[in-house]
Order: C-alpha cells, then structure tokens, then sequence
C-alpha cells in the first residue's frame, strides 16, 4: 500500500486534545508513510512557547520544506498538526501540487469531555491545554475541501484507521 500511495500528503488536522497526534503516528506506520509532527518540529526548533502566528508560521514553513524534500523522493508524508488556518493547509496543498501529487484532508475530533480529559494530562510533546484548546476552537476555519471526519474515542484508533485507508484509496 505504501508504494500505491507515492507523493500524497495527507494532512491530519484537528483541536489539541483530539487525539489526532496519536491516530497520525498510526495511520504514517500503517501507510509507511513519512510522520511530520508540528509540536515535534518546534522542539527541534527550540521554539517551545512560541506561539505567535509568525512563529506559527515558521513551524508550518519548516514542516512544508521538509514536506517538499520528501515528495522530491516519492514518499507519502502525513502532516499532523492544527491547520486551524486555511493558509496553513493551502501551503502544503500548493507543496503537493508542484510535484504533481494530491493533497488528502482528515480532521479529527472528540467530545468536549474527552478532550478536557486529555488535555488535563501533561503530554511528552505537546504544550496545548485547556485554554489553548478554547481559543483555538474560536479561530479554527471550517474545511472548504474535501475531507474525511474522524471522531476519536477512548479507545477506536483501529477502527479510525480502516476508516482512513479506506477513503485514502480514492488518491491512488
């Protein structure tokens, strides 16, 4: 399956807290895919706490440069993080068209409950808590393309992927 999907990016988008690092990681294994985390590129940046939209920016820039680097070799590259912005997801859908590959949109969500749950839990990558969560829900633009809703449960990461390859099948 990894070879039949050469040069898509997939972006996987979504709040903090609905779990849409943890069904990223999955679904990038699944596919043989590349794994592109934006929390795990601003650790590498140093830039922990930097959450300006320029700094914002810089994150989805460096994660779209080395999107473009992998889609040059051919590989499928699955972009986690928000995408709260239409700007953000345009910067890669703009990557994969000048290499001739499609873009493919999940958005992931979760129950209110579940995502305070989550979000009360300190995470090994990710900064976000419950405030974050409330002001990017207020800035978070609605999807104008295409794209795949994926509600994550306690415990449905298997089934989110079936469901995910399944309509993957569409960009081959």
């Amino acid at each position: 399956m990894g070879n039949a999907k050469s040069g898509l990016v997939i972006i996987v988008s979504g709040l903090p807290g609905s779990g849409k690092s943890y069904f990223a990681q999955r679904l990038a294994e699944t596919l043989k895919a590349v794994y592109l985390s934006s929390d795990r590129i601003r650790i590498s940046l140093q830039a922990k706490g930097k959450y300006t939209l320029h700094d914002k920016m810089y994150i989805y820039q460096t994660m779209a440069e080395l999107t473009d680097k992998h889609l040059s070799r051919g590989e499928t590259v699955v972009a986690d993080a928000t995408f709260y912005h239409h700007a953000m997801r345009d910067l890669f859908s703009g990557i994969a068209s000048k290499h001739h590959s499609k873009t493919a949109f999940i958005f992931v969500i979760a129950g209110e409950e579940l995502v305070r749950e989550r979000l009360s839990i300190p995470r090994a990558d990710s900064e976000a808590d419950l405030g974050v969560y409330e002001s990017m829900k207020e800035l978070f633009e609605p999807y104008l393309d295409e794209h795949l809703v994926l509600r994550s449960g306690t415990d449905n990461v298997s089934e989110m992927l079936t469901l995910a390859t399944s309509y993957l099948q569409q960009y081959e």
